[in-house]
């Protein structure tokens, strides 16, 4: 028997889980975290569909927390098989886990202290040390080899461009093959490769759908993101930019360095206040063999990232020191969708200031404080208290790593010929559904498509 249950990314773009199961194996695909809304949220904190212990092996996509962050719990719960995934995601979850443990201790230990929480006492999801210790189940392999991870079960990774490390995973099972898209990247930008096309004939194929019902601005060599900076600095204010501590804010120092270069934006301070997010540049320094062109042959990778006035920011209490200052920078901090972390400081004291910009680079997933930002929200629930919101607030599509309707269309017809079945995952509804009216119109009747439900199974 072959099945696959859906776990999670189903209708939402959060908690990327699916379990395969082939003869008494079971295997699970992605372990991702379930965040924005509170009901998705809450799945996060439900007993597990099988038991941890049961699962043989975990293989990931790539590092972003919707697709790992539930593997301490995993871990927690029982869980001690071997975790295979790309040597770029090994590298990354050795920042984003840890870190994702101690906000979870962080968050429990303020609702515990302020009384906002209904849980008495208000407990972590997993803490800093479950967290080690799944980072020792880690087993890195290169792309495009296929390694054996469980019985009967081989798979090979394929970049995709979206994240140092980022892969699509090519499953051989059962006599089927078996496509889990993962994250797919984006075309002709800076830093990133382009995500490589699959051009195997597939069983069944994963493909994601985030931005499945909308077409990104095309690249304006970030005229409009030196717009909005020129501006801002203008009239006296910052420029505070949440943004994905691994993978967004490279590409945000890049377009910053290129337009101080070309005198684009005036020269101000450029404060990174991140410092898993400073980690991580030096492994994209470290790994720029995997990145774009301009970087695989620049003599000096990381002088691509850096204005001259560029700063990290050290400690909390240099965070909160340059929150309360009133001059006119750029800070860039995490998280990206304004759930938590150093990025709170810089919003409660910038939104209700109206000479300085909050501006979002990437996808804000519904129930985040991020989303109702850019949908216009007049005052913000933070920590406990509601902030009015006088800032601008605006947002930059482009800069996004995951593509497009159109971009996953073109990474579509790479396939040799229509995979068996099209599970469209990782959207919401709307996005899920425009993508698959695209692929019924623009690559024709011969895919069939589907949209899973959360905890559907199907055989294989």
């Amino acid at each position: 028997m072959l099945r696959l249950t859906f776990l999670g990314a189903t209708r939402t773009v959060t908690g990327s889980k699916y379990l395969l199961e082939y003869d008494g194996t079971r295997v699970l695909v992605d372990s991702g975290l379930f965040q924005g809304l509170k009901p998705l949220r809450e799945r996060n904190w439900a007993q597990f569909q099988v038991p941890p212990s049961s699962i043989h092996t975990v293989v990931l996509t790539h590092a972003h927390l919707d697709h790992t962050g539930y593997l301490p719990r995993l871990v927690a719960g029982g869980f001690r098989g071997r975790v295979f995934c790309t040597a770029g995601t090994r590298d990354l979850c050795r920042l984003v886990l840890p870190d994702a443990g101690r906000l979870q201790e962080e968050d429990a230990r303020e609702a515990n202290k302020r009384g906002y929480s209904r849980h008495r006492p208000a407990d972590p999801l997993f803490t800093e040390g479950d967290a080690f210790r799944s980072l020792e189940l880690l087993q890195p392999v290169g792309f495009d080899r296929a390694m054996p991870v469980a019985p009967g079960i081989e798979v090979s990774f394929r970049a995709m461009g979206h994240l140092l490390g980022a892969a699509a995973l090519i499953m051989r099972v059962g006599g089927k093959t078996l496509v889990f898209g993962g994250d797919l990247g984006r075309y002709d930008r800076p830093v990133l490769r382009d995500p490589e096309p699959i051009t195997d004939e597939a069983d069944l194929l994963l493909v994601e759908s985030t931005y499945g019902d909308r077409r990104h601005d095309p690249n304006d060599n970030g005229r409009r993101f030196g717009q909005i900076v020129t501006d801002t600095i203008g009239r006296g204010g910052k420029v505070v930019i949440p943004a994905f501590a691994i993978g967004r804010v490279e590409e945000v120092l890049y377009w910053l360095k290129q337009l101080e270069d070309a005198r684009a934006i005036p020269e101000v301070p450029v404060y990174l206040d991140s410092p898993m997010a400073a980690e991580a540049l030096q492994f994209y320094v470290s790994r720029n063999h995997e990145l774009d062109d301009e970087f695989r042959q620049a003599a000096r990778p990381l002088a691509q990232f850096l204005t001259r006035r560029f700063r990290a920011v050290p400690s909390t209490e240099a965070s909160l020191a340059l929150a309360a200052s009133s001059e006119p920078a750029i800070v860039i901090s995490s998280s990206g969708m304004a759930t938590g972390g150093r990025v709170m400081n810089h919003l409660e004291r910038a939104l209700p200031d109206p000479r300085n910009t909050v501006l979002f680079v990437g996808y804000q997933a519904a129930g985040t404080r991020g989303r109702s930002l850019i949908e216009g929200a007049k005052q913000i629930k933070m920590r406990g208290v509601y902030v009015p919101v006088s800032a601008q607030v605006d947002r930059i599509d482009s800069m996004s790593a995951h593509a497009d309707g159109g971009e996953i269309l073109r990474w579509l017809r790479g396939f040799s010929k229509p995979p068996g079945l099209t599970c469209i995952v990782h959207g919401e509804l709307p996005a899920m559904q425009a993508l698959e009216a695209d692929i019924h119109r623009e690559l024709g009747s011969g895919w069939r498509t589907r949209v899973p439900e959360y905890l559907e199974s199907m055989d294989l």
